[in-house]
């Protein structure tokens, strides 16, 4: 790969560039995202603690803001470096710290109601329900797994390149290069007969079938190169971008655990303090002129992140050449000083923070709630498109569903995979509140109050 064209500024779906006075291309992108309904609704979707009392705990939305903040310092870090390593290609520091800043900004926009046990609810419904079962007979194999195999970071690329602004060609018509760095599963959820990919970058899809043209300009006009049919080497950046959610996910969950009550502060405090060696002594004395131990928490964690910021940079320099010549395919924070360290963490986290039983309860009533939604409208786009217009009661469901989610004149599409991904789309584009409330009325428990987000 060539650093200079990883950093295209061609847009998506645009021919003619824009005036490239003020703002740069990728800080344009930066703010499209910002003001963009998707990244909005993010408000009131779960990160840790679905549907929390307390305004303390952070949501996606609070999350992708600070992933963004420390993805901009990780590659304003690595970019002052590079840029001096290849003078040829004048490349712009802040370009690498725009980027990223943008990239991480989005990276959790595709996410459905309920963290990750949505994503798994919307699976189990096509794996297991037989109006599921029954939809998929009627699509191609490869489209069939982009629903058995459902995936948030697939579906933030359809929001970003067609959901928003739907009559644009390339939707928001985002840089190639922030769409590059946003995409850390570059394939397909189905792989070619027989192949079979290894590495972090193919763990999950980045791309739905309906988005593969899309996707396949973002890699050609990058030069990201092609391992097998659809599928291509992960842009640099994306590395980094999936660093700074490890970074903000490994301390900053964590001290929500502690301020719901889930890790004691001696928990967290002992675990901190093991990513400072070298360092313990002098952080133990600037915490001791802390009265309270939250604010004890919030010192420790920030001090952690610029820690692990350092490091993050100093192993993404050291892999330069592997990274550009395609021969490294793992997590960057496995290589870090502190890895065991963050390992521990982990398991700690796993067990008392995201098994806490508020978590559990509210995660099992997503399947419930999403399941309950696809349940009651995929079945009823599928009557009204085989027997003109359905049942009056399918087309009573139907009116309540945005005609952006059906077609441009609110009927179903002639297509069975494009009816079923856009209802998919208006479920997964729900907040929590909203998808409880909406399936509370239209399921009939909930006929009066509530009141959701959208």
């Amino acid at each position: 790969m060539d650093w200079k064209r990883l950093f295209s500024p061609v847009r998506l779906g645009r021919d003619e560039p824009y005036d490239t006075r003020g703002r740069s291309p990728f800080q344009r992108d930066h703010d499209r995202i910002v003001f963009s309904s998707a990244f909005r609704r993010l408000q009131d979707k779960t990160q840790v603690f679905p549907l929390a009392h307390v305004d303390y705990v952070r949501t996606r939305l609070t999350h992708s803001l600070e992933v963004s903040c420390v993805g901009r310092s990780l590659g304003l870090a690595v970019g002052e470096i590079i840029s001096q390593r290849h003078p040829q290609d004048e490349l712009l520091a802040i370009d690498f710290g725009e980027v990223i800043a943008a990239a991480c900004l989005a990276h959790d926009i595709g996410n459905p109601p309920f963290g990750h046990s949505g994503e798994e609810s919307i699976r189990h419904w096509f794996e297991t329900s037989a109006d599921g079962r029954r939809v998929l007979e009627n699509m191609l194999p490869e489209q069939r797994d982009d629903f058995l195999k459902y995936e948030g970071n697939a579906q933030g690329f359809r929001i970003l390149t067609r959901l928003q602004y739907p009559t644009n060609p390339g939707g928001l018509q985002i840089c190639c290069a922030t769409l590059g760095a946003f995409c850390k599963y570059p394939r397909p959820a189905q792989l070619p007969n027989g192949f079979a990919l290894k590495g972090i970058s193919s763990k999950k899809h980045g791309f739905f079938r309906s988005e593969l043209e899309q996707f396949l300009f973002v890699a050609n006009t990058l030069g990201l190169p092609k391992v097998a049919e659809g599928c291509y080497l992960r842009h640099p950046l994306a590395f980094l971008v999936e660093a700074a959610d490890d970074i903000c996910y490994h301390f900053i969950d964590f001290g929500d655990g502690f301020r719901l009550g889930h890790v004691t502060y001696k928990e967290v405090e002992e675990l901190f303090l093991e990513v400072f060696e070298g360092e313990q002594d002098a952080v133990l004395e600037r915490i001791k002129t802390f009265h309270e131990d939250k604010d004890r928490i919030e010192y420790l964690a920030g001090k952690a992140i610029s820690t692990l910021i350092r490091q993050v940079s100093e192993v993404f320099l050291d892999l330069e050449e592997d990274l550009i010549e395609g021969r490294f395919n793992e997590e960057l924070i496995k290589y870090v000083p502190c890895a065991q360290v963050l390992d521990q963490i982990k398991k700690v986290s796993v067990k008392k923070v995201y098994g806490a039983s508020e978590v559990l309860e509210i995660e099992a009533a997503g399947f419930e709630v999403l399941g309950g939604l696809l349940n009651l409208l995929i079945p009823a786009v599928e009557d009204a498109f085989s027997s003109r217009g359905g049942s009056s009661r399918s087309r009573k469901l139907l009116e309540l569903v945005p005609n952006q989610f059906l077609s441009h004149d609110g009927t179903p599409s002639c297509d069975p995979y494009e009816r079923v991904l856009k209802i998919t789309d208006f479920v997964s584009g729900m907040t929590d509140s909203y998808a409880i409330t909406f399936h509370g009325k239209i399921s009939g428990r909930l006929l009066s109050g509530g009141r959701g987000i959208r």
